[in-house]
């Protein structure tokens, strides 16, 4: 099975790198993607926080935000009942996807419990697993996957041609044939 997370600075290109290799794999005829992706929230040129997506059903929501009353991190608040009612459920979900996104395990994620045992029922699974990972939590969990996915490290010299590249270990592990 195969299990890729995606690592670097922040502001790197980690999302959009997991966007664009899903995306080209959605195109895929008769193959399903389940997960969560996250955005950037901004207003007048300032990140005022992100929103998170059920990759499956479309469901927006706010991930966080500068204004807000949930768990703190850094300057955002963390919208716990989005990321459960959306994040985890979106997770739970994916069982039944071909390909299941997890964009991001990081700090306002992993202040869910929900969240964490979604995650860990998607490990728990057999499914293939595309994830965009904070490059310095100390999580158990983002330990976990450390050490059971293949970790690329996005920078700026390979961001544009990671996605090929992810799409195309994808693609030949579900025709069988060899990356």
């Amino acid at each position: 099975m195969l299990r890729i997370a995606v690592t670097g600075s922040p502001g790197v290109g980690k999302s959009t790198v997991v966007a664009k290799a899903a995306g080209k794999l959605a195109d895929q005829p008769g193959f399903k993607i389940g997960g969560i992706q996250t955005a950037e929230i901004r207003k007048d040129g300032q990140r005022e926080g992100f929103s998170i997506r059920d990759l499956a059903s479309g469901e927006t929501g706010i991930l966080s935000s500068v204004k807000g009353s949930g768990p703190r991190i850094g300057k955002y608040h963390v919208n716990l009942e989005d990321l459960e009612g959306i994040g985890a459920n979106a997770l739970r979900n994916a069982l039944e996807c071909d390909l299941i996104v997890i964009d991001e395990i990081g700090p306002m994620e992993l202040k869910s419990g929900a969240f964490v045992s979604a995650v860990e029922a998607v490990l728990k699974s057999d499914k293939p697993v595309l994830a965009v990972l904070h490059r310095s939590s100390s999580h158990l969990l983002a330990q976990r996957i450390r050490t059971e996915f293949e970790v690329l490290t996005v920078d700026e010299g390979n961001r544009d041609e990671l996605p090929e590249k992810i799409f195309n270990y994808f693609a030949s592990q579900l025709s069988g044939a060899e990356p």
